[in-house]
């Protein structure tokens, strides 16, 4: 049983003891904790909640929905949802904050409450903070008879979130519909499956291959959109002779394709190429995290702009994207974040800003893959004991890299010409994290365990 409190949420796995997982009574305590900071924010009594299709995710809206009533807050119920439409819907509503019931890439076992403010985006680390220690002060005081919250049922939002992105100027329906895309699409058996098909439909694809569309929360494989588990999809591709293959997480915050001969574009290239495609019609900055690719950096220098890394975390790319005035940023797990529509990671305005980029481009999407530089990223990891210090070793490693072009940002970032390492220790587990990137898999390899080899070094 597992319960991880974050800054931007509370995630667990369903069942067991209270204080050891995401039971009633945990989903209770901080959605009351929650609400109540809502409310000192304000006075704002509306929240909107929305869901993925998870087995959990009816019980615990169900626990969270009247948790808010209890507080006498008002509940915008988007039903079986995405996390970025709750995140449109948010100020749309005029709400004071947000809340989506989704443990994102996480298995079928766990579920959680992503939190977001009265903008529509996640919570910082201060207001985080602040929700901890309300749920830890026993200090929630609820409303009387009179005035309980009520609840909303409003499912007009898939619409509204379809129609603000067809509304882009950088969105060309006409080009998608003259290049008759034929595309498969893996949705895991969560909302995507009604979200996806709905948005390609919109944008004039008549053939569609649905895998995995049916949203009743039983995932036929890993959902994290990860090359090995998407060989299902890849198969349905080049046997249907599909243009592409769409896959995203159970929330469709995250975006990966598959080319048409099967191959994986890489889910750090669906930033690569929609920041390509932005950049050639609107020159600008762009922002990822320090763990993602260096191939968008090349392609933001290669059309004028400026590129700058923030710290692992969406809220941090975010802040970044503010102050640089990005006009497109994300993550290299697939997450597109496109300012023009809203700040957070967005797997639909994706879709539709590549498929207008790659129905402008003309050519098959493999081709469109090869024209970018080509980089590998290593994910390595060492496990410490709990005692272990690890900021020291992190301190010791960066003397030893010291004439290097470093970043303490956020762990350890080490650039060596246009390869690069990244050290940062996790927030769960006794453990190092270490991404490396090359121009292959061998270069890559090679660095991490260059690095790994001198960590244990210093250990000894």
């Amino acid at each position: 049983m597992t319960l991880i409190k974050s800054i931007s949420g509370i995630r667990g796995t369903i069942g067991g003891k209270a204080g050891d997982a995401l039971t009633p009574f945990d989903v209770v305590k901080f959605t009351a904790a929650f609400g109540s900071w809502v409310i000192q924010q304000g006075g704002n009594k509306k929240i909107v909640v929305g869901r993925d299709a998870r087995i959990s995710g009816e019980m615990v809206r169900n626990l969270v929905v009247g948790t808010l009533q209890g507080l006498g807050i008002d509940v915008v119920d988007l039903g079986l949802s995405t996390t970025p439409t709750v995140e449109i819907a948010v100020p749309d509503e005029q709400a004071g904050g947000g809340i989506i019931l989704t443990a994102s890439h996480n298995p079928k076992q766990w579920n959680a409450l992503k939190l977001l403010n009265h903008k529509g985006e996640f919570i910082n680390d201060d207001e985080g903070k602040k929700v901890l220690e309300i749920a830890e002060s026993d200090a929630l005081t609820f409303a009387d008879v009179n005035d309980l919250g009520t609840v909303k049922f409003d499912d007009s939002y898939l619409q509204k979130h379809i129609d603000k992105i067809l509304a882009l100027p950088l969105v060309d329906v006409e080009a998608i519909k003259k290049a008759n895309f034929k595309i498969a699409v893996d949705a895991v058996n969560s909302s995507g499956g009604i979200y996806v098909p709905a948005l390609l439909r919109a944008l004039g694809v008549e053939t569609v291959y649905e895998l995995y569309c049916t949203p009743d929360g039983h995932f036929p494989h890993n959902p994290e959109p990860l090359p090995e588990n998407l060989t299902e999809i890849s198969k349905v591709v080049v046997q249907n002779r599909a243009d592409l293959g769409i896959v995203v997480d159970p929330d469709v915050d995250r975006l990966c394709f598959v080319c048409e001969d099967g191959s994986m574009f890489g889910e750090e290239y669906t930033l690569v190429a929609v920041a390509d495609y932005i950049l050639k019609h609107n020159p600008g900055n762009t922002v990822s995290n320090l763990s993602s690719t260096r191939a968008l950096k090349d392609v933001t220098e290669a059309a004028g702009g400026i590129y700058k890394a923030s710290a692992v975390g969406e809220v941090n790319v975010v802040n970044l994207m503010k102050a640089e005035n990005a006009v497109i940023g994300g993550e290299g797990n697939g997450g597109i974040i496109y300012p023009e529509l809203h700040y957070g990671r967005d797997a639909l305005v994706g879709i539709a800003l590549f498929l207008t980029h790659l129905a402008k481009y003309g050519k098959s999407i493999s081709l469109l893959r090869k024209s970018y530089p080509s980089y590998f990223i290593s994910k390595n990891k060492i496990t410490l004991t709990p005692e272990m210090d690890i900021d020291n070793l992190l301190k010791q490693v960066e003397e030893k890299y010291k004439n290097q072009p470093y970043s303490t940002i956020d762990g350890l970032k080490i650039e060596f010409d246009k390869q690069w390492v990244h050290l940062r220790r996790s927030n769960t587990e006794p453990i190092i994290r270490i991404y490396s990137e090359g121009d292959s898999e061998t270069v890559a390899d090679n660095l991490a365990n260059k690095i790994i080899a001198d960590i244990k070094e210093i250990l000894k």
